[in-house]
């Protein structure tokens, strides 16, 4: 779809990808202020996790699940935020978000308003995030 954000561009820089889906490391504000922060999307413009067949939906929910494990052996957080919500880009993806007490936002929802100064750690390197979700992602594969 020409008008879909994630259809045109990768929606941030690409940890890891398969003919299925992507990961990319969130860029821009969102990644500066929660560094770590991935989204796994589809590669097909799809908008629903019920569209997908059986085999489709346990490949994506590894991919999430590797996403969640790379994030929180990467940068430590107190606090792992899923979710799939697709009401202003109804292109299906997750939302894989590190949170920490000290976010600028925590404990509410990372889109509403800054409520503070936030203290976060540094932004993880794409390679070291690349690796831990490589290797997070062939083990819960052997497990299926």
């Amino acid at each position: 779809m020409s008008d879909c954000a994630l259809c045109v561009t990768p929606g941030g820089g690409i940890l890891w990808q398969d003919e299925s889906c992507r990961v990319v490391l969130v860029e821009g504000d969102e990644g500066r202020d929660f560094p770590g922060f991935c989204r796994v999307v589809w590669q097909a413009h799809i908008a629903e996790m019920s569209e997908l067949a059986a085999s489709e939906r346990r490949h994506l929910m590894n991919v999430v699940f590797a996403a969640e494990l790379a994030v929180r052996e990467v940068v430590r957080p107190d606090k792992i935020n899923l979710a799939s919500l697709g009401n202003v880009v109804p292109h299906l993806h997750w939302h894989v978000i590190p949170r920490w007490r000290g976010d600028s936002r925590f404990p509410a929802p990372i889109w509403s308003p800054g409520s503070r100064a936030g203290a976060v750690p540094p932004a993880p390197t794409i390679e070291r995030l690349r690796t831990a979700f490589t290797r997070a992602l062939a083990e819960l594969q052997a497990e299926s």
